[in-house]
């Protein structure tokens, strides 16, 4: 087995690019989402991206305000209490991102038939409404014919409809605890990683904790995502940050306000970008930007115990910093 212990820099670097399908696995807009990845990847200045969120969060909020997504599909684009998701609207009221709107159920399964390698699902939601009859690719046409084009059942010849798989290029999944192999266990609502990590091209992990590899053994039936479907794995703590991570830290409702509020125009998306995106470099720099205070107060989690069964097999920083040495000498770095 390989060590793909691998820095976020270089993650991005080598499993994006310009112009991909990227998918971002992540529950509810304050779920465990990759939002770390999504900095790192506006740091590097990616863009023309065809992005898929099941739900919106501020990753995909953040993305679409830098200009960096030409598409996206969303099973829901809102982020809840804290509003429409500002950066979003702006890249799609003023026609510079593409908003294909389907469900929280159409997606998840998609995400199943691209996981089971099938060339369509049958769409058993979506029908007889707008998300139907109104395809964004293709906005003149309405109803739409063939954005959930019919098809027939040929048990029954009954008519039915029909969904497009999702087979991303690559899919960057938050987890909580990950082993340097790309074992990997999720704590919380899953919110389809399990078949994300399935349909994905490529994946990449983005793990709050990296454990021995015996607590996977230990949990065989939590391990969600094994190594076998992975490509690399990225150490960074609070990397849902301003969002939550079940069993590790809570949501950061004020910075989470603040934040959609500054995506809503370019001055404030600037501004934030100066302050929060741009201004670190590695993970200790990244945690003084959120702050001991702040770390502490959201650590400080009713949800904590859910951690107690895997704390004896958690790396430290130390431990973990000679992994990725090795990792490193190991791919020839």
């Amino acid at each position: 087995m390989r060590n793909k212990l691998i820095s976020m820099q270089e993650a991005v670097k080598k499993y994006t690019w310009d112009g991909m399908t990227y998918a971002h696995g992540g529950a509810l807009p304050v779920g465990s989402d990759s939002i770390a990845f999504g900095r790192e990847m506006v740091k590097q200045g990616r863009k023309d991206l065809n992005l898929i969120s099941n739900c919106n969060t501020q990753q995909s909020n953040l993305l679409a305000a830098v200009g960096a997504v030409r598409r996206i599909e969303v099973g829901f684009s809102g982020l809840e209490v804290y509003g429409f998701a500002n950066g979003l609207r702006r890249a799609v009221e003023t026609g510079q991102t593409i908003l294909e709107d389907y469900s929280n159920g159409a997606i998840p399964l998609r995400l199943l038939g691209g996981a089971l390698n099938w060339p369509f699902i049958p769409a058993t939601v979506n029908i007889g409404c707008d998300q139907q009859w109104c395809w964004a690719d293709k906005p003149d046409e309405y109803p739409a014919q063939n954005k959930t084009p019919e098809i027939v059942d040929p048990f029954t010849g009954k008519k039915c409809w029909a969904f497009p798989v999702i087979k991303p290029d690559v899919a960057v999944i938050h987890v909580t605890m990950a082993d340097i192999y790309g074992n990997a266990i999720m704590l919380g609502t899953e919110w389809s990683r399990y078949e994300l990590s399935r349909a994905a091209k490529q994946v990449v992990l983005q793990a709050d904790f990296i454990v021995d590899t015996d607590c996977m053994r230990q949990f065989p039936n939590l391990v969600r995502i094994p190594g076998e479907v992975v490509n690399a794995v990225v150490y960074w703590p609070l990397g849902v940050w301003p969002a939550c991570s079940t069993g590790v830290y809570d949501s950061d409702e004020e910075h989470m306000f603040y934040m959609n509020k500054a995506l809503a125009t370019p001055e404030g998306t600037e501004e934030y970008l100066q302050k929060y995106v741009y201004s670190y470099n590695t993970r200790e720099e990244y945690l003084e930007v959120i702050g001991k205070e702040k770390i502490e107060k959201l650590t400080d989690t009713p949800t904590a115990f859910l951690m107690d069964p895997y704390r004896k097999w958690i790396k430290s920083d130390e431990e973990i910093a000679e992994l990725e040495k090795a990792a490193q000498a190991e791919s020839g770095q």
